[in-house]
């Protein structure tokens, strides 16, 4: 099972999607990428993740034009604007899905706040993604 999970940036949603579904399976074969990618990694995204026990400070950011041409099982877009923006891929696509989640880096005000609002995002996204696990991919191979 490939899956490409995608973003603007790739510095937060998507990154955090891609070690939480690569947290459920190990066998999973899981990517991520953006439509226009940060320089890096938000730290405030490894900070969160590594609250509930993911270290993703040695993730690199990828552009999703290095996927273009794949096969590809799922592509699950996690922001609007990659939604909008989506390339076309050449390769095989089985499914294409949206799941939409606020950006934290554009959160404001104190550290807490904004650090409030990355775990508020990164716990929705780990809800979304278990559920689209357990109901979709879980027993795929069977």
């Amino acid at each position: 099972m490939k899956i490409l999970v995608l973003c603007t940036g790739n510095s937060c949603r998507s990154q955090m999607a891609e070690a939480f579904l690569k947290s459920f399976d190990s066998n999973l074969e899981v990517y991520s990428a953006g439509t226009a990618p940060a320089s890096n990694v938000h730290h405030r995204a490894v900070q969160v993740m590594k609250e509930v026990g993911i270290d993703i400070s040695a993730n690199k950011t990828k552009t999703v034009q290095r996927f273009l041409s794949e096969s590809l099982d799922y592509v699950i877009t996690v922001c609007d604007n990659a939604k909008e923006t989506c390339p076309f891929f050449t390769g095989e696509v089985r499914h294409r899905l949206h799941m939409g989640f606020e950006d934290p880096a554009e959160a404001t005000g104190g550290d807490e706040q904004i650090l409030g609002v990355f775990r508020k995002v990164r716990d929705q996204i780990k809800t979304e993604f278990e559920k689209f696990y357990l109901e979709q991919l879980r027993h795929a191979d069977d």
